[in-house]
């Protein structure tokens, strides 16, 4: 039965009247970088305002643990994932490891449309409408699959040719591609899950999705015993047994969001019914144009990551073993700065929207100097124990000799890697979504893809690749410090407040 005329008026001028607020912005990648910036934003234009914030370094950390947390919870997924597959051999590690460089494409594409989802959640519930809040995640639902089944047609039915591209040996071919074929499908999943767990974010909901965190993170690691390794019985399937552990894993959640968004009131802003999926046509329009930008932005970041992998590859199994394991190892140390940085995005935001510049520019200094601090303490100990570190993650010895070198490069890094991790959320929330892309092009395109190209040229060690990374981010947090202190972020974020007042 068709909606009545009235009804799909009301619908139209919804969705012209998000279209409206969308190009009030000026810049069309309205959505920033995480979903609690995409809060901040709307918060920065009017629409949410819950009250007063210090902007103090007690209230970063107050907003920014709970982020901390459900982070920790996804790294040390991935931290026993990258540990277990390292009792299977380097040449299964490196298998995982090219396998989910083109993983983390799909990926980022899902993630730039989930910020765009939760930009339109935010603002219509802000607003006060809960059904235009659930017809917003109806539409990212919807839009997220589509996406999701296209990326599996080009990176997941045959990756034979991509993973040769990426200067993979013929062994890490022959398990990554069933490896890719099993992640990649379950992209179709996360895919679902991820937008139903960025409509709770919106809501400002964050316990919910860390207590699914927990539970998936019990499931994923028992299921990796039970197909990797044929615990207690059964077939031991090593490396396909972690990408069929991933695929039953990513089933759970979706179960699980689910279940969350059947149980949530019929009438409320995260509510997920089937008549909330009829007519959302005129959503799609806005709901790409958000996420369009963002996942070109990410697009292009990816690229510059996968060349930097397929350089590393030169050099051998052991090199992208050692890569794998470190950037898992150090994924942990990179909590803390991304927790402030979804933190200073909301407080910046909240401070430009009461037209308090003075508050917004005191919390970015304050959670800049909270990432310093935390990034030295750190780095310290990632320097200190990077060779225990790489002798408890894996039993290779030429893994371990590449990987010693590279977690100490990316240990110096620590103070320059959280800081423009924290200043981003800064101009993030500030509506500034420019200065953080100017600073990603100029870390990997002016400094890291060409000078890890010219140590392969010269024929340099592997250890001048790892140097490179120094260069990269310290490159982008002098640019984000720079922007900062120059401070046309603070007329982008007034000229917003002053457009919806």
């Amino acid at each position: 039965m068709s909606e009545p005329p009235s009804t799909r008026d009301a619908d139209n001028r919804a969705a012209h009247e998000v279209e409206e607020h969308i190009e009030e912005m000026g810049d069309p990648e309205a959505a920033p970088g995480n979903p609690t910036g995409a809060l901040a934003y709307s918060a920065a234009t009017g629409h949410i305002a819950d009250g007063p914030h210090k902007g103090t370094k007690t209230e970063i950390v107050r907003l920014a643990f709970p982020v901390m947390m459900s982070m920790a919870l996804a790294s040390m997924v991935g931290l026993v994932d990258i540990a277990m597959v390292g009792r299977l051999g380097s040449t299964a590690q490196a298998a995982v490891g090219v396998a989910q460089q083109l993983f983390f494409v799909a990926q980022s594409a899902l993630f730039a449309l989930s910020f765009a989802g939760v930009a339109l959640m935010a603002r219509a519930i802000g607003a006060g409408q809960p059904r235009e809040s659930r017809r917003a995640m109806a539409a990212s639902v919807v839009v997220a699959i589509g996406i999701a089944l296209v990326l599996f047609i080009l990176l997941g039915i045959d990756p034979t040719y991509l993973l040769a591209w990426l200067e993979a040996e013929d062994e890490v071919i022959a398990l990554g591609v069933p490896y890719m074929r099993l992640v990649m499908g379950s992209t179709i999943l996360t895919s679902v899950a991820l937008m139903i767990e960025s409509g709770l974010r919106a809501d400002k909901d964050t316990v919910t999705p860390m207590i699914v965190a927990a539970a998936l993170t019990v499931v994923k690691i028992s299921l990796n015993f039970v197909f990797m390794f044929g615990w207690p019985i059964g077939p031991e399937w090593g490396v396909t047994g972690a990408g069929v552990a991933t695929l039953v894993a990513q089933a759970a959640a979706v179960v699980i969001f689910i279940g969350v968004a059947r149980h949530k009131p019929a009438d409320g802003p995260t509510a997920l019914r089937v008549r909330d999926f009829r007519g959302l046509g005129p959503l799609f329009r806005p709901l790409l144009r958000i996420a369009a930008p963002s996942i070109f932005e990410r697009l292009i970041m990816n690229f510059a990551m996968i060349l930097y992998f397929k350089l590393i590859g030169g050099y051998g199994t052991a090199a992208i073993a050692a890569y794998t394991i470190g950037i898992r190892i150090l994924a942990f140390s990179w909590i803390p700065g991304t927790g402030y940085s979804q933190a200073v995005a909301t407080l910046v935001g909240q401070a430009l929207g009461a037209g308090d510049t003075p508050k917004a520019e005191r919390s970015g200094w304050s959670a800049a100097k909270l990432a310093i601090g935390t990034a030295v303490v750190m780095g310290a100990l990632g320097a200190i124990f990077r060779n225990p570190l790489a002798e408890a993650f894996t039993v290779d010895p030429e893994t371990i000799v590449a990987l010693g070198p590279f977690m100490l490069c990316l240990s110096l890094a620590q103070p320059a890697m959280q800081l423009h991790f924290t200043l981003a959320g800064a101009f993030r929330g500030a509506g500034d979504t420019v200065t953080p892309l100017w600073s990603a092009i100029v870390g990997n395109w002016v400094f890291r893809v060409p000078l890890a190209a010219l140590v392969v040229f010269l024929d340099g060690p592997l250890t001048g690749l790892w140097i490179v990374l120094i260069f990269d981010h310290v490159s982008r947090a002098a640019w984000m410090l720079i922007g900062f202190r120059k401070g046309t972020w603070k007329e982008r974020g007034e000229r917003a407040a002053s457009r919806a007042t």
